[in-house]
């Protein structure tokens, strides 16, 4: 009876070449999508690219004896060993990596390229990760992602992101934004980020908070971190200073992924510059101080004009309605 090595020929060797392809720094939205879509498609397809993906980082920092090594051992010039699946896709890996990608890094002493993923306004964005780890980028956002072979760093630059994570106790992940550092201990979890202001939201696991390189004690992280599990979400405020924990219901979490944008408490600025990234039309405010002014409620992304025409009834504004953007005025009334 024949042994089940686990690996499908075609499936692994699909997934060397889309290794190969995603070498590029800057690969296009479409080999993008043509390549999540077949991550999805399979289980598998996931677990064997995760597997070269691995095979390829080890190739890249190891030595050049060991990499000759690696090379003689997967892909020798002549062999009479039985066919492996494995091993012809490490030899496809190997040929790329020696070809390609280590200039990319630029030798052993360098971590590897960045990769940049934005989404457009009104437009949320799927993206796959190498290692399996899902992320649903919210509109008008952008991250930085730094993949090494200790660690995985994310940078949320704006806007708002939705994490599920596959987790490496070897391999760290952590997004930074602005203040804070959030690091996955098994998680799902949602990110957003307003300038400085951050709210961190769980939905499964548990992350660790800590101050991000440079912040200082600013966030006044007890002991210097601080842990949420699912069911809680943690807002900054840069203003104050202050870092506040509230639980929350799942169905409340991370709902602008369901089309919904929910506030509690938070002042009228950090609200317009989210509303602001899901419609063509943007809010302005005549009167910078207006912002100051604390609004709890949800807004519909799908009728953000609705909500807007709502505004005099809740705060002591007028609307003002161009064509390409709406203003904000106080009334004068208190």
């Amino acid at each position: 009876m024949a042994t089940n090595t686990g690996f499908d020929e075609e499936t692994t060797r699909t997934a060397a070449l889309w290794w190969t392809q995603l070498r590029d720094p800057e690969p296009s939205p479409d080999l993008l999508e043509r390549w999540g879509a077949w991550m999805a498609a399979d289980p598998s397809n996931a677990q064997t690219f995760a597997q070269l993906n691995a095979l390829g980082v080890l190739a890249a920092d190891a030595s050049p004896s060991q990499r000759q090594q690696l090379i003689d051992e997967f892909a020798p010039r002549a062999t009479k060993r039985p066919y492996r699946p494995l091993a012809a896709a490490a030899a496809v890996v190997g040929v790329a990596l020696l070809g390609g990608w280590w200039m990319l890094r630029g030798g052993p002493d360098h971590s590897p390229l960045p990769q940049q993923y934005a989404s457009a306004v009104a437009e949320d964005r799927a993206i796959q990760l190498p290692d399996g780890t899902a992320i649903e980028l919210g509109a008008a956002s952008s991250l930085t992602t730094r993949y090494a072979q200790n660690r995985r760093d994310i940078d949320l630059r704006a806007g708002e992101a939705f994490f599920t994570v596959t987790h490496d106790r070897e391999r760290p992940f952590v997004v930074t934004a602005g203040p804070l550092h959030i690091e996955d201990l098994g998680t799902a979890f949602n990110v957003r980020r307003t300038g400085q202001r951050i709210s961190v939201t769980v939905t499964e696991g548990r992350v660790r908070l800590s101050p991000a390189n440079g912040a200082g004690d600013d966030t006044n992280l007890p002991s210097g971190r601080l842990d949420l599990v699912a069911g809680q979400r943690a807002e900054y405020d840069p203003v104050s200073g202050a870092l506040s924990v509230s639980t929350i219901a799942p169905e409340h979490a991370a709902t602008w992924r369901r089309h919904r944008l929910e506030f509690v408490d938070e002042p009228l600025s950090t609200v317009l510059a989210d509303v602001n990234r899901y419609s063509r039309q943007p809010v302005q405010l005549a009167d910078p101080r207006l912002g100051e002014l604390r609004f709890t409620g949800t807004v519909n992304t799908t009728n953000i004009g609705r909500w807007v025409d709502a505004l005099p009834h809740v705060f002591p504004v007028q609307v003002s309605a161009f064509a390409d953007h709406v203003v904000l005025s106080g009334t004068g009334k208190h």
